[in-house]
């Protein structure tokens, strides 16, 4: 395929798949995603257009947080798909997380799109104040 948006003809067959072809592999997305950081913990904003609470799965395991998801991409009714540079796509990031944040009290929200967690930082990782006595 060249530089140029390729519309399939309306009534092509696709090739008939010869003994041996692989199966066409569907596309994994690296999210973008921003990390802010404070004192209490992490706030993580992963930008997953189109996916559901059904199709998103935030797990951790072995200090490590995983976001999967798959995103459903809606033909509008009335109108016939022409061309799509990913039709399913599939996203997954995985980070590391340090011993000082508390993965028991991640808190995660979905909302148009966009993931938020939260990961509090464990009491005694937070930075504290000593008070100073004098004699």
């Amino acid at each position: 395929m060249n530089d140029r948006t390729q519309v399939a003809e309306r009534n092509q067959k696709p090739a008939a798949r010869r003994e041996g072809d692989q199966p066409a592999r569907r596309m994994t997305l690296t999210p973008a995603v921003d990390v802010f950081e404070d004192s209490h913990g992490i706030t993580l904003w992963a930008d997953l257009p189109g996916v559901t609470k059904g199709q998103l799965e935030v797990k951790v395991h072995d200090g490590n947080l995983y976001i999967e998801a798959e995103a459903v991409v809606p033909t509008p009714a009335g109108l016939r798909l022409q061309h799509a540079e990913i039709r399913e796509p599939r996203f997954a990031r995985a980070f590391s997380l340090s011993p000082d944040f508390d993965p028991s009290k991640i808190d995660a929200n979905l909302q148009d799109g966009v993931l938020k967690l939260t990961i509090p930082r464990r009491d005694e990782a937070r930075p504290r104040r000593i008070e100073v006595q004098t004699n």
